[in-house]
């Protein structure tokens, strides 16, 4: 049974992380073109936007899906569907609540929420108010196929969301450009901003209906479990709803504090280089560049976040029994996969920063890079601190987290207003206050874990193993890009040649340093391949 589960949880977060980089990777190669239609001042305002946009889907709904699968799994731990089903009804309805309350507050506080150097971004933020009312919905579905531990509508529906946001985006641009192209500048990047954001709503549309689809696919074994079950207390509604806010509260709040320092860093840069004399234009260019910097830094990131939502539902169940040995395997396993992931993709965007974003965003001035080769130690501590926050809540202390999200920002809150104050660094400060946040996140949430769960990080296998495997891989992907372009001037040819090599390196290195066991060979992507290789090479 504990290998079942074992490949279930590896399974899971494969298919997730596989939806994730599928999706990335079409949000990345989307940018590009959307990059070039808006413009830099246009493009800026659109990210300004979105961000403020995914601040306000924390609050009405960002951690649905999760709060939602760590209730519902361990009511089926112990075979109690009705309640279980219940849970996904009132989950239902305490998102249509809170997702029309915070789309009105999005539709009619748009002057709240964006600055005035930042003014052009209010129009793209109100079109996304019923993006932020259909979001809520969406969450619950997946977090209901979650709790059974079926990431494949999930995974597939975030693929489905990513194409038909790619594809508005960009149409939906070009019109609203075109239709304002006689228009003051000012005019027609706040309309193009807006059209561009048209893309994100399309895209949550289309993924709940394709969810839909899938549980009226599956009606007849649900209904087939609910007329089975013999289990369930068949709680009170209100006592369900009591529950739900009692628990998806402070794991909303808690996400609201963990993510929340993006928007106020954004808020501050732009207010106070504002009040410095920075003309407008520069402001919104060089958060353009932040943008390009996130699009690409999101892919790896996303990725790391992806084994903690796969691993909430599994902890919780074996937490609620009480094994604990099982308990902290999983959270071992998904350590492992993060950081297996995490860590190269780090290294490898820090070495090869400039040509991949002159590749992606040509309208780039060179500030994407530099971001980049600072802030890529955020992959790495954000997929510490995700598992971390994955597992306190699992277990039931999601104050926990928010708690030490609170600590954390206000650390970044004060490192901001020092940095932008007292230096130059502008849009670099961001960056910088990321990272204090992030490193703060991690010691906090780790004695939490100690506390909790007497767990310890498996620093070798998951951390320092990966990362004596991206040294080499760097060097080689480093010196083959830049010998190559030296002979050709291909940016294309020369990254794609660097890429292939410095993968094929980190693959046989690792091999070498860590000597996976048939188990390890299993969760690895592409692990069956990979342990004919170390065959065929002795190790």
């Amino acid at each position: 049974m504990g290998k079942k589960n074992d490949n279930t949880l590896v399974k899971n977060a494969s298919f997730l992380m596989i939806a994730a980089l599928i999706s990335k990777i079409i949000g990345m190669l989307y940018k590009s073109p959307l990059s070039n239609t808006l413009g830099n001042s246009s493009m800026g305002l659109f990210n300004y936007a979105q961000n403020v946009y995914f601040i306000l889907l924390m609050i009405a709904s960002f951690s649905i899906p999760q709060a939602v699968s760590k209730i519902m799994a361990e009511k089926l731990a112990f075979k109690r569907y009705r309640d279980a089903q219940k849970v996904f009804r009132c989950a239902l309805l305490y998102v249509i609540i809170m997702g029309g309350v915070v789309a009105l507050f999005c539709l009619f506080g748009s002057s709240i929420l964006v600055p005035e150097s930042m003014s052009g971004a209010r129009l793209a933020l109100k079109m996304l108010a019923p993006t932020i009312f259909l979001s809520g919905i969406l969450g619950t579905f997946r977090g209901y196929f979650q709790a059974y531990r079926n990431m494949l509508p999930t995974s597939l529906s975030q693929i489905v969301e990513q194409c038909f946001v790619a594809i508005f985006a960009i149409l939906m641009s070009t019109v609203m450009l075109n239709k304002f192209s006689g228009a003051e500048e000012s005019v027609r990047n706040a309309w193009g901003a807006a059209g561009a954001t048209m893309g994100t709503g399309a895209g949550v549309a289309s993924a709940l209906l394709f969810m839909l689809f899938v549980y009226w696919v599956n009606r007849k074994n649900i209904k087939k479990r609910l007329a089975r079950d013999t289990h369930s207390r068949d709680e009170a509604t209100s006592e369900v709803m009591k529950n739900i806010v009692l628990i998806v509260m402070p794991i909303i709040l808690s996400s609201f504090i963990y993510n929340v320092n993006g928007f106020i860093n954004s808020y501050m840069y732009s207010g106070i280089q504002g009040f410095k004399g920075i003309d407008h234009d520069t402001i919104t260019s060089l958060y353009a560049e932040y943008g390009y910097y996130m699009t690409l830094i999101n892919i790896p990131l996303t990725l790391a976040s992806t084994a903690p939502t796969s691993m909430i539902p599994e902890v919780s169940a074996q937490y609620a029994k009480r094994d604990m040995d099982s308990a902290r395997d999983k959270i071992d396993r998904a350590t492992w996969i993060s950081m297996f992931i995490s860590i190269p993709c780090a290294v490898g965007l820090a070495v090869l920063a400039g040509p991949i974003t002159r590749l992606l965003f040509p309208r780039t001035e060179g500030a994407a890079a530099q971001l980049m080769m600072l802030g890529v130690i955020t992959i790495i501590l954000n997929g510490n601190s995700n598992i971390s926050n994955g597992v306190l809540q699992g277990i039931g202390k999601p104050n926990i987290p928010m708690i030490n999200a609170a600590i954390a920002l206000v650390v970044d809150v004060a490192a901001m207003a020092i940095l932008l104050l007292a230096t130059d660094l502008g849009v670099y400060a961001i960056v910088v206050a990321m990272i204090i946040y992030a490193v703060v996140m991690c010691l906090l949430n780790e004695r939490a874990m100690k506390q909790y769960m007497q767990y310890k990080n498996p620093w070798r296998s998951a951390y320092l193993n990966p990362l004596l495997a991206s040294v080499p891989m760097a060097v080689v992907a480093g010196f083959s890009y830049y010998g190559i372009y030296k002979l050709i001037h291909s940016n294309f040819i020369s990254l794609g040649i660097a890429v292939v090599l410095g993968v094929i390196v980190y693959f046989i290195v690792y091999l070498a340093v860590s000597k996976p066991s048939d188990e390890q060979f299993a969760m690895m992507p592409g692990g069956a391949y990979l342990k004919k290789i170390a065959g065929k090479l002795s190790f």
